[in-house]
């Protein structure tokens, strides 16, 4: 057994290594356009809430907002790729019936402020969630001519509280990649460097807020597919504990051992919007966090770990982000006083182990990842890599990649219920 594990582990690095090389290739030939340039109306640098703020007072028209935000995504999509399909006239429309609400003077700035905390502000979704009339394909070719009838709960919570969503974003096939790339859209491209990523799986998301075509948007996070795309595209997002925000509605969903790694949350470009935004999707559940309560960043403890210690499927950390962060360190000492606890997490080197572990462990009435990607048809991860190299696969290589891992895993079971278990006494 222990020479299996051993097999094992160096077919995983040796596919890996193969892999990484194969996405490259595949990037190398590609054109991206030229970057799009910095946002130029005023009104696309107010966050959210002073836009709801200034809309409720009569102070600005969501339809001028609205429309100020089409026309920067009409402006940067092109160059971009970030929405992927859009619902501007519905928009429109929408913002016009808020214009003639406030205009009614039927109801007070307060209660208006009550009811409707983000009154007349654009926001965009992850095409992955259920918007009504918009496709929901998650990057397959089989879901491309599917539309929403319905909304999930996050995006008719948006809409209760006045939110207009503008359109749906891009993501990774089947959202399970720090890529934003598919065969049903193309590549999102970075709104600072179109000859980088974006991030994945909510990459269309962090894109366009990043490019100032959205101010707000809806992420969702199962590996770091809410994290990545923020930091990535310099806008802000985050995810919450699982169970305080719904994720009912997204596609896939999660079951099993991978709900407690999945988590729908909030994508701002500016982080101020964040508490509130967060707020309007848990609904009641947000009273548990206590997001009214004033914080002294005093009071808080800080650690500070460099690196994961050395893991052979994870890139070793550059010189620049090891620099950024111990210019944070130094920032919080000296204008917080504060001391930063240098900390060792040693099963941290197994986190990737870990984390695909109980992804496949949660891989139960049949929804493994090769399973979700062959929509009840048999899908033969080792077939797809050949027909991908011929260029007749309908699978993106990241997909196929993972789908063979995947398999590579459940052949050592021992292996897998090993590092689960090391997650559980971390």
């Amino acid at each position: 057994m222990a020479v299996l594990r051993r097999v094992v582990a160096l077919l995983l690095r040796t596919f890996s290594q193969l892999f990484l090389l194969l996405v490259r290739a595949a990037s190398f030939f590609s054109r991206d356009p030229p970057t799009p340039g910095p946002p130029r109306d005023p009104l696309l640098l107010i966050p959210a809430t002073g836009l709801a703020e200034k809309i409720r007072r009569g102070e600005l028209k969501s339809s001028v907002v609205v429309q100020a935000f089409i026309s920067r995504i009409r402006e940067v999509n092109p160059a971009l790729n970030a929405l992927v399909c859009d619902r501007f006239e519905e928009a429109l429309c929408e913002a016009r019936a808020v214009d003639d609400l406030v205009a009614s003077k039927a109801e007070d700035e307060a209660t208006i402020k009550d009811k409707y905390p983000l009154l007349g502000v654009p926001v965009s979704v992850k095409e992955a969630f259920s918007l009504q009339g918009m496709p929901q394909s998650s990057g397959l070719i089989s879901r491309r001519s599917l539309r929403s009838t319905t909304d999930a709960v996050v995006v008719s919570r948006l809409k209760a509280a006045g939110a207009i969503p503008l359109g749906v974003t891009n993501c990774s096939e089947l959202c399970m990649w720090y890529e934003s790339s598919n065969n049903v859209y193309g590549k999102t491209r970075n709104p600072y460097n179109p000859q980088h990523i974006v991030g994945g799986s909510s990459g269309g998301e962090g894109c366009i807020l990043g490019a100032a075509g959205s101010v707000i948007g809806v992420g969702s996070d199962i590996g770091g597919s809410i994290r990545m795309p923020a930091f990535f595209n310099g806008v802000y997002g985050h995810k919450p504990t699982p169970g305080i925000v719904p994720n009912d509605g997204q596609f896939p969903n999660a079951h099993g051992s991978r709900a407690d790694l999945l988590g729908t949350g909030p994508m701002c470009r500016y982080a101020e919007d964040l508490p509130l935004v967060l707020k309007v999707m848990a609904g009641k559940t947000s009273e548990k966090l206590s997001l009214d309560q004033d914080v002294s960043l005093r009071s808080l403890r800080f650690f500070s770990m460099e690196n994961d210690g050395g893991c052979l499927f994870v890139s070793p950390m550059d010189k620049e982000l090891v620099q950024a962060q111990r210019q944070v360190v130094q920032h919080l000492e000296t204008s917080l006083g504060v001391s930063v606890q240098p900390i060792n997490i040693y099963n941290m080197r197994y986190s990737f182990q870990i984390w695909s572990a109980m992804m496949s462990s949660g891989a139960d009435k049949g929804e493994s990842f090769s399973d979700l990607m062959s929509d009840g048809q048999r899908m033969w991860p080792g077939w797809e890599l050949v027909k991908w190299m011929l260029g007749l696969s309908k699978y993106t290589i990241p997909a196929i990649g993972l789908a063979l891992a995947e398999n590579l895993a459940n052949l050592n079971p021992q292996g897998s219920a090993k590092m689960v278990q090391k997650a559980k006494k971390t």
